[in-house]
């Protein structure tokens, strides 16, 4: 009996192999960025990913059953955008990866002013999972504030801010550096709301002068220079997809 032929969603095809989110690959097939066989793809459109050929603006996407998964860290310097092209013609962080042995994707992002550790992959399901909100990752953060932070500011970051109308999740806040015009404080979230760290700073009256991602559970930036990656190390990854299985948490909403 010959096995049925295995059909998928091109939305889900596209997000699975690490080019984009479902919903941005809705909106790259409304606008005719997307075919399938030469052919413009439409929304729901069922397709095998191990036989037609899918572009996205003319460049094949090398779907999940046939691709290499790749992991790396990145150390995004400031002044670049964490997106694969910008129409304002600004510096973005796939400039940084041309050399890697395949095309990545950021997972999350850190915002054009932010610096710091970045992790990138061809692995949908894995960037998936890193930023969906019922998986508690921790993200580890270096931030310079002013002006000279106190206790009650320092306890109503930990114990979490309104953004937006929901409160944020209890954080640790630890002060590293106080000295006349420069305090650094380090801030741990388990949760990835947009400009999350600049934003609660901002609702306890701090400015934040610099901020960098330090480390994305246990894979940490280290002494990796700015503007260089790395591949991550198997143990990195492995203690990443344990953490994924261990620490889930029901519910809940926001985005790295």
């Amino acid at each position: 009996m010959q096995k049925k032929e295995e059909l998928v969603r091109i939305q889900k095809v596209l997000s699975e192999s690490g080019v984009m989110s479902r919903r941005k690959a809705e909106e790259y097939i409304e606008s005719g960025k997307v075919t399938v066989n030469g052919r413009k793809a439409s929304i729901g459109q069922k397709i095998n990913p191990a036989r037609d050929i899918v572009a996205v603006e003319g460049v094949r996407v090398e779907t999940r059953q046939h691709q290499k998964k790749i992991y790396l860290a990145l150390h995004k310097p400031r002044g670049y955008v964490t997106t694969m092209n910008d129409e304002m013609d600004r510096r973005c962080v796939a400039q940084l990866v041309q050399d890697a042995p395949a095309r990545v994707y950021p997972i999350g992002r850190l915002d054009r002013n932010s610096e710091g550790l970045l992790l990138m992959t061809n692995d949908g399901d894995f960037a998936n999972q890193i930023m969906h909100p019922r998986y508690h990752v921790p993200k580890c953060y270096r931030v310079t504030v002013r002006p000279d932070i106190n206790d009650e500011q320092a306890m109503r970051l930990a114990e979490g801010v309104e953004l937006d109308g929901q409160r944020t999740a209890p954080a640790q806040v630890t002060v590293l550096l106080k000295e006349p015009g420069r305090v650094v404080i380090q801030i741990v979230i388990t949760e990835g709301r947009n400009r999350q760290i600049r934003r609660m700073c901002e609702a306890v009256g701090l400015e934040v002068a610099r901020l960098k991602r330090i480390s994305i559970g246990p894979v940490r930036l280290g002494m990796l220079p700015p503007g260089k990656w790395r591949m991550l190390t198997q143990p990195e990854l492995s203690a990443l997809q344990s953490a994924l299985k261990n620490d889930r948490a029901p519910g809940g909403k926001g985005r790295e």
